[in-house]
């Protein structure tokens, strides 16, 4: 890094770790947010961006080739008068890296001359170009733009240390994108009463990156059609990682592609409790059942005093019913599904739940929670404990609801919100490829992890100057947080990886 660079930096860290230190204060006769005389000016000359961060994104994109594997496989525009098509790609997800939530956000981007000198574009496409440009979409040109996004995405797994390539696991799950629209084609009524679509969402759990979403009419289980797009996810991974995973929840447990996905993945699925898989697991004897006791988590800190619980008190009070788990045991058995040529192993969890109204018990249930898999080697409980992490696949689908607002559904078809979920989805992709290539790992694993609003926050709203000088654009930072160190790092780094 510069030395002019690294001086400036531990200056202003100084200068705000000083202001920060603890102290001794006396009475403060005023508030500390005291600034009265305060004035707007506009700068002659300089002009600068809020998003600073967005150079470092742009440069990311190039170096995968990202741009250049988009204009050579998605084919929607027969002239270039004067957009190709991957700076309509780029500009919807810029604008969703630049805090922007939906794509009238793009009117205040393409007005702002700075953000244009900032990505070197004489123009960008206005919110209503990109409507028109996800209207174009068929399904065939929305999976092509998803297989652009894998290539890159295989080469900067490619790029990863050697235990990064160990096993990788294929989270399954669908979800609801709710609209208040009234005539958007293909929308529907959900199991849950809402209207909108059902998205399938097959992720990868190491980098919470999507790899394929399929937008759907509102009314469809999550399990349909999702076969397919789990043996495309498996091509996608083999030969880049040694072991592969699959999960999902019991709608996922489709037993006709067992047998086939046994020769390429290890699986846990949930299995509906139906009445032959209670009869079975009734007929088990007290000695093949364990006490199922829930591992004490590891405290790193010192351990602090639990507050008081008030919503129990509330519900004891008022005389509400609840349930509670008093004590939960596990055991195990062979079954074959009618439509498996072999047997599989069978976990069954047998939880003993008591019901109370306020404080009085007023019985005790039991309940059956099956899980099928192919792996006979791990412990059952290792394995139950592997099926419920799939519960953080939850949060990877939230931040690209809420996050990276992906399912706005802003168009008036299922293809063209379709195309924009995958669109926006690569705003949360370049979170990611970010991330796995910081030349800090730890740092990196953790942006990996990171809340999209965090990310922004953190790594894109960094203010800048914009300067033009000979052929250079020049980011010039005027602001500070504790990251600008790892930020200049990655661009050193990443000016000299490698060029596609």
């Amino acid at each position: 890094m510069n030395k002019n660079i690294n001086k400036n930096l531990a200056k202003r860290k100084k200068k705000i770790s000083k202001k920060l230190n603890k102290r001794d204060w006396d009475e403060q006769p005023a508030p500390m947010f005291k600034a009265s005389n305060i004035q707007y000016e506009i700068d002659g000359r300089l002009q600068g961006v809020a998003p600073g961060g967005i150079g470092l994104i742009h440069m990311l994109a190039k170096k995968t080739g990202l741009l250049k594997e988009i204009d050579k496989e998605l084919e929607l525009l027969k002239r270039h008068l004067p957009y190709h098509e991957s700076d309509h790609v780029v500009n919807m997800a810029y604008n969703i890296l630049a805090g922007g939530t939906c794509l009238q956000d793009i009117e205040l981007l393409r007005n702002n001359e700075a953000w244009l000198n900032a990505l070197d574009a004489e123009i960008i496409p206005d919110p209503t170009t990109a409507g028109d440009f996800l209207r174009r979409f068929s399904k065939e040109d929305i999976i092509t733009l998803q297989d652009v996004k894998n290539t890159i995405r295989k080469k900067v797994w490619e790029k990863q240390p050697q235990n990064f390539k160990k096993e990788a696991i294929i989270n399954i799950d669908g979800t609801i994108s709710e609209t208040t629209g009234e005539c958007k084609q293909g929308m529907d009524i959900s199991y849950n009463g809402k209207w909108g679509y059902a998205p399938l969402i097959v992720s990868l759990e190491k980098t919470r990156e999507p790899l394929y979403i399929i937008n759907r009419s509102g009314n469809a289980p999550s399990h349909l059609n999702c076969a397919g797009w789990v043996d495309k996810s498996l091509d996608l991974l083999e030969g880049t990682f040694k072991k592969l995973y699959v999960r999902g929840d019991t709608d996922f447990s489709l037993t006709s592609n067992f047998d086939k996905w046994d020769q390429r993945c290890t699986f846990v699925f949930g299995m509906d409790a139906r009445s032959n898989l209670i009869k079975l697991a009734g007929g088990l004897s007290d000695s093949e059942w364990e006490i199922f006791e829930k591992q004490p988590q590891a405290i790193k800190t010192i351990p602090r005093k639990r507050p008081e619980n008030i919503k129990l008190q509330v519900v004891k009070k008022r005389n509400f019913k609840r349930l509670e788990t008093a004590c939960e045991h596990i055991a195990e058995f062979e079954y074959k599904p009618g439509k498996c040529l072999q047997p599989y192993r069978m976990i069954v969890l047998r939880k003993t739940i008591n019901e109370y109204k306020g404080e009085r018990l007023l019985f005790d249930d039991i309940r059956y929670f099956f899980y099928i898999t192919n792996d006979w080697k791990k412990s059952a409980r290792h394995l139950v404990d592997f099926y419920r992490k799939r519960a953080d696949h939850e949060n990877d689908i939230d931040q690209l609801k809420h996050g990276v607002h992906a399912m706005a559904n802003p168009s008036d078809s299922l293809n063209a919100n379709w195309a924009y979920m995958v669109v926006a989805s690569l705003a949360w992709d370049l979170k990611a490829w970010y991330g796995m290539m910081m030349p800090y790992r730890a740092l990196g694993l953790s942006i990996v992890r990171m809340e999209f609003k965090r990310f922004i926050q953190t790594f894109i709203n960094i203010p800048c100057l914009i300067i033009r000088s000979g052929r250079a654009i020049k980011y010039r930072i005027i602001g500070y947080n504790n990251r600008l160190t790892s930020v200049f790092k990655f661009f050193n780094s990443l000016k000299t990886a490698w060029v596609t």
